[in-house]
């Protein structure tokens, strides 16, 4: 049933969810950047030639990518103080978020290296180029194009997994939602409002992924020969 006033109560307040969609955007953005850069680095080493280091970056894709994240999260909120470390909220977020997210983005980083052609890493070795070399200035260039779809799908994830900072008092879009609809006991409204801003978020990013998606297929169509 739609209540009017409910609704005006909830666009009164709308500073309170606007600081709260802020929040959300610092820690997903500050951990995007952790896991951006944890994802490179562990998707370049896991296809290293260097056995050990590749059981190593196996070691940590396959922890965090069969663990849940609000572990992660409780963790290093409750956990740590008892091993004398104390980090302010957002730290924690954007910590759990990033080491979480850089599991998922190593793997699609190491897909995209390995859809490269061996033989160009082998061309760069013949030309003096050392491992890293030939990654950072042959191969990676070449894979970020075909990796762009899954990985804007993965920050549309991490986007979605903030959510979990809820539970450790993150002050972000969710916990914002859970203190304001529990003092006004108006729970639909609140929810909707919050499915509304992460749509405003991720949407985008979704259609970015699903047009980078289309690009390169038909890049891919028209490089097959006929």
């Amino acid at each position: 049933m739609f209540d009017l006033e409910d609704w005006l109560t909830l666009l009164r307040d709308w500073r309170y969810f606007a600081e709260g969609l802020g929040q959300t955007v610092k820690a997903s953005g500050l951990a995007l950047l952790l896991a951006l850069g944890i994802g490179v680095v562990v998707g370049v080493l896991s296809v290293a030639p260097w056995r050990p280091v590749r059981g190593l970056t196996r070691v940590y894709v396959e922890f965090f990518q069969n663990t849940p994240l609000v572990v992660h999260a409780f963790f290093l909120y409750y956990g740590l103080p008892h091993l004398g470390i104390s980090l302010p909220v957002l730290a924690v977020g954007v910590l759990a978020l990033g080491v979480y997210t850089g599991a998922y983005i190593s793997e699609v980083i190491r897909a995209g290296i390995q859809s490269i052609h061996r033989g160009q890493l082998e061309a760069a070795y013949s030309q003096g180029f050392t491992y890293l070399q030939a990654m950072r200035y042959i191969i990676l260039p070449q894979a970020f194009r075909v990796v762009m779809p899954p990985l804007t799908n993965q920050m549309v994830n991490l986007i979605k997994n903030s959510a979990v900072l809820a539970m450790i008092a993150g002050d972000e879009l969710m916990y914002r939602a859970d203190g304001w609809s529990s003092y006004n006991f108006l729970y639909r409204q609140a929810y909707t409002a919050v499915a509304l801003l992460y749509l405003c978020l991720t949407l985008p990013l979704a259609t970015v992924a699903r047009r980078l998606e289309q690009r390169l297929l038909g890049r891919e169509s028209r490089e097959v020969p006929l």
